[in-house]
């Protein structure tokens, strides 16, 4: 299989485009970059958002959306991989915050890659050579070219080399991309717990897909408590008991003191600022990691759907 992401999400790219009606996605062709707005200031489509979060996973990522979710009556998003480290650290990982004049997105996808300059990526030596490049961007307006211009600078290409993709948090598309980051948010937090992400050798995740929120800070809250208090993912590991034993306990978000409300009155207690907020709580709710070595089986975290029904406001 071809492992270069930024290839492969190339290829999901044209796909969007070639099926941009059918997936209710706008295409900005005449622009420095080419530009897809997946759901910018509408609700857009789940399929589109199944393709987005594709994207963001450079392509090695398979995702799905399940009938139910168990007692709140959801749908879940089901997101598996045999390249964790590749699809969702050097990938799906909003690690860009991009800021240029008025314009503010939170940046992830492959072309985070080419950029090179988060240290996740240098610790693991997450790097691509220039060539098409793909990213994602969470915000509820389309970058102007100053900002695309920026974007390809720092990514050492030319701007028509870049292709973008836009969807705010409260639409369907913004909503699944997130929501399919469970794996995504387990292995970040390993990576806290200075765990060797290297040893990951597949993952399977879940989360339920909230109700489609009014306006983006509740789709924020809601999109966190999916994964905070709903999610499940579960790792295959090759590497010794030990290493596994150092970090099991504090890998669900249980571990943290502030786990138990939902993540805006969390969020509203620290004045909005994500860097005051314990770095424990950002990892899925329960979590199973099997040793291929040993055969060893550890399952830690639970399911707080009582947090969700009034994060949502399911009665």
């Amino acid at each position: 299989m071809n492992h270069q992401p930024n290839q492969l999400a190339y290829q999901l790219f044209e796909k969007a485009i070639l099926n941009k009606d059918a997936l209710g996605i706008g295409f900005q062709s005449e622009r420095c970059s080419r530009v897809l707005d997946f759901a910018v200031g509408r609700p857009g489509s789940l399929e589109a958002g199944i393709l987005l979060a594709q994207i963001c996973m450079g392509g090695l990522g398979k995702i799905v959306l399940s009938d139910d979710d168990g007692p709140l009556g959801l749908q879940a998003v089901e997101v598996r991989t045999d390249y964790p480290l590749l699809a969702c650290i050097g990938s799906q990982y909003a690690g860009w915050p991009i800021s240029c004049g008025n314009y503010f997105a939170m940046g992830s996808g492959p072309l985070r890659m080419l950029r090179g300059q988060e240290e996740i990526l240098k610790d693991y030596d997450l790097s691509e050579f220039q060539q098409q490049a793909v990213g994602v961007l969470e915000s509820n307006q389309l970058p102007p070219d100053t900002v695309l211009e920026q974007m390809a600078t720092e990514c050492g290409i030319e701007a028509k080399l870049l292709n973008v993709c836009v969807a705010r948090t409260a639409s369907w598309p913004g909503a699944v991309q997130v929501v399919a980051r469970s794996i995504e948010v387990a292995m970040h937090k390993l990576n806290e717990l200075k765990f060797d992400l290297r040893t990951v050798c597949s993952a399977i995740g879940s989360a339920p897909l909230p109700p489609l929120a009014d306006d983006d800070m509740t789709a924020l809250g809601w999109t966190n408590d999916a994964i905070l208090y709903g999610g499940r993912v579960e790792l295959e590991v090759n590497t010794s008991d030990e290493a596994v034993h150092a970090v099991i306990d504090q890998l669900p978000s249980s571990s943290s003191s502030e786990f138990g409300s939902p993540f805006l009155e969390i969020f509203e207690r620290y004045d909005k600022d994500f860097y005051k907020i314990d770095k424990m709580l950002f990892s899925p709710a329960s979590v199973r990691i099997v040793n291929q070595v040993t055969g060893t089986v550890w399952d830690v975290g639970e399911l707080r759907h009582d947090v969700l029904r009034r994060s949502f406001g399911i009665e």
